[in-house]
């Protein structure tokens, strides 16, 4: 029987976009993967990303903000970095994980500027929405990514 598969989600600051692909993971495939998320900094859990989390039915409140030092003596089958940040600055990870970068847009980021807080929270919305999306098809990413090594 083949173990589970290990993926940590890195971001710069694991407080929203790797939080949000940790929570949609479990909530979609915690039957078979085995699932992390972590920063290269820790800023804290975004309460407006559990806030859109929870109104899409994927509870993160209960995930803290972890530096990805960690979590390094974890031998991750894949590593799989949601920001240009992560990726540029993604540490050595001994035993083989295979690193690749799916980023996505920095909702704090997009929500700077927007008038109401609602106009803030659909910024949250749409990258929950596309990491949602993403995470759906995260097996079959996996399984490619996998073939393609053997070839």
């Amino acid at each position: 029987m083949k173990d589970r598969t290990k993926v940590l989600f890195l971001c710069t600051g694991n407080s929203c976009r790797s939080q949000m692909a940790e929570g949609w993971t479990r909530h979609f495939h915690g039957d078979i993967i085995d699932v992390w998320s972590a920063g290269i900094e820790t800023h804290g859990l975004n309460p407006n990303a559990v806030a859109v989390m929870k109104e899409a039915g994927a509870d993160i409140s209960g995930h803290r903000s972890k530096n990805v030092t960690e979590l390094l003596d974890i031998p991750f089958d894949f590593v799989i970095t949601v920001c240009g940040d992560a990726d540029e600055r993604c540490p050595f990870f001994p035993g083989g994980s295979r690193v690749v970068h799916r980023g996505f847009d920095d909702p704090p980021k997009l929500a700077r500027g927007k008038k109401t807080e609602e106009e803030k929270l659909d910024c949250y919305r749409r990258v929950r929405d596309e990491i949602r999306a993403f995470i759906k098809d995260l097996p079959r990413f996996l399984e490619n990514l996998a073939d393609g090594e053997r070839r």
